[in-house]
C-alpha cells in the first residue's frame, strides 16, 4: 500500500490545452499533446512540482475562435486548471488572450505567432509565449530569403485574417529596414480554392520570390495555384504549412516551400533532445526515427512550455494565478529542448524565443527535413 493509514495521493495540478485536435490541424494539436505529455510524465516520475503531479486537460478548439473561447472558459471555470496553454491558431490565441487578461490566469501559448498575443496592450498581462514571433519571423524571411535567392523583389501572400495582418505588417517593416520595395501584397481567403488572379497580379508586377503566410489548407491552394499557372518561384514561408496535411493537400510542390522552425530532431542532439527522442519512441509506437516526429515544432515547443510552466509554479511556491504570473518572471533558468533558457521573462518580454532560436526546413515526402541548399 503506497499511502500508509489512509493518506491519500496529492491533489494533481491541472494544465489545460487549447489547441485543434480536429480538422486540417489535428497533426498540429498532436504534435504539441505529445510534447505536453513526455514533459509532464519526466517531471511527475521526479516527484511532480510541489509534490503534486501534474495533469493535462485537453479540448478541441477546431481551428475556431469561438469555440477556443468556450474551450477556454471550461478549462479556467469548470476544471479548474492553474494554467492554460494554447495552440496553433493566432486566431484563435487573440480571442482567448482579453478573457484570461480578465480573469487573471496565465496562457502560455507554444505555437501562434501573432505579434499582438504577448504584446496585448493590457496593463495587466497573463499572456506568455515559447515560440516564434511574426515580428521576428518576418525579419528572418527577409534576410533568408535575401542570402538563399539574392531577393530583389518579393510578393506577399497573406491569408486575409489577424494572422496574415500581423505578418503584414512586420514584413513591410522589415523589408522597409532592408531598402526593399516588394513587389505587392496580395490577400486570401481561408476557404478559398483558387488564387490564381492574386498570383497572376503579383508575376506581373514582376515578383521574384513569394513571401507566404497561411495555415495548411490555404497554403497548400496557394501551391497548387502555382502549379496550374506553370510558375515556380521561391516560395519562403512561415510555418503554417508545418502544422498538419499539407504534402497530401498541395501535392509534389510542396517540397518547394521553406519554412521557419524552432526545433528538429536531425543531427547532433543535446542531451535533453536525445532523452525526449528515447521518450518519444517509447511511448509512441509510429516514432521510428527523427523523421516521424511532426511537426517537430509542436513537440519541442509544448515540451518547453511545460518545463517552463513547471518552474513558474515553483517560483511560485503555490498555484495561485497572480503568483505564478510573476513566478515566469523569477525564472532563472530552464534546460529545454530548443535551448537553455536563462531569465526568459520579464515584465516588457513575454517571449522566449527570438530569431536567434530559428532554423528553416522544408517537406521531403511527408517529413519536415532541415533545409540545405543544394
Amino acid at each position: 500500500m503506497p499511502f500508509a493509514f489512509g493518506a491519500r495521493a496529492a491533489e494533481p495540478i491541472k494544465i489545460g490545452l487549447v489547441t485543434a485536435l480536429s480538422g486540417q490541424s489535428a497533426r498540429a494539436g498532436e504534435a504539441l499533446t505529445r510534447g505536453a505529455t513526455i514533459a509532464i510524465e519526466e517531471i511527475n516520475a521526479k516527484g511532480g512540482v510541489l509534490g503534486r503531479p501534474l495533469e493535462l486537460v485537453r479540448r478541441d478548439d477546431e481551428s475556431n475562435p469561438a469555440k477556443g473561447l468556450i474551450a477556454a472558459r471550461e478549462l479556467i471555470q469548470r476544471e479548474k486548471v492553474a494554467v492554460l496553454v494554447g495552440g496553433l491558431d493566432t486566431p484563435v490565441e487573440l480571442a482567448i488572450v482579453p478573457f484570461v487578461n480578465n480573469v487573471k490566469v496565465p496562457f502560455v501559448v507554444p505555437w501562434a505567432a501573432g505579434t499582438n498575443i504577448t504584446r496585448n496592450g493590457a496593463p495587466s498581462n497573463y499572456v506568455f509565449r515559447v515560440s516564434a514571433m511574426d515580428d521576428e519571423v518576418d525579419k528572418a524571411i527577409v534576410q533568408f530569403s535575401r542570402k538563399t535567392y539574392n531577393a530583389k523583389k518579393p510578393g506577399l501572400i497573406l491569408v486575409n485574417n489577424p494572422w496574415g495582418e500581423s505578418n503584414e505588417h512586420g514584413l513591410k517593416a522589415a523589408l522597409k529596414a532592408a531598402g526593399i520595395e516588394p513587389a505587392g501584397v496580395e490577400k486570401f481567403e481561408g476557404n478559398d480554392v483558387d488564387v490564381v488572379s492574386q498570383l497572376s497580379r503579383l508575376k506581373q508586377a514582376g515578383a521574384d520570390t513569394l513571401y507566404l503566410v497561411g495555415n495548411v489548407g490555404p497554403s497548400s491552394q496557394v501551391v497548387k495555384s502555382l502549379d496550374r499557372m506553370g510558375w515556380a518561384p521561391p516560395i519562403v514561408s512561415h510555418w503554417g504549412p508545418a502544422g498538419g496535411r499539407f504534402t497530401e493537400l498541395a501535392g509534389p510542390s510542396a517540397e518547394n516551400v521553406i519554412f521557419v522552425q524552432t526545433y528538429s530532431f536531425f543531427g547532433n542532439l543535446s542531451p535533453v533532445g536525445k532523452r525526449v527522442m528515447s521518450a518519444l519512441q517509447a511511448k509512441y509506437s509510429d516514432i521510428k526515427g527523427p523523421a516521424d516526429v511532426t511537426p517537430a515544432v509542436g513537440v519541442a515547443n509544448a515540451y518547453d512550455s511545460i518545463l517552463v510552466i513547471a518552474r513558474a509554479i515553483e517560483k511560485a511556491g503555490g498555484t495561485e494565478p497572480t503568483a505564478v504570473r510573476d513566478g515566469f518572471y523569477a525564472i532563472d533558468r530552464v534546460d529545454g529542448l530548443i535551448k537553455t533558457y536563462e531569465k526568459p521573462f520579464a515584465q516588457d518580454k513575454h517571449d522566449a524565443l527570438t530569431a536567434g532560436d530559428y532554423i528553416w526546413a522544408r517537406f521531403e515526402d511527408n517529413h519536415i527535413m532541415p533545409f540545405a541548399r543544394n
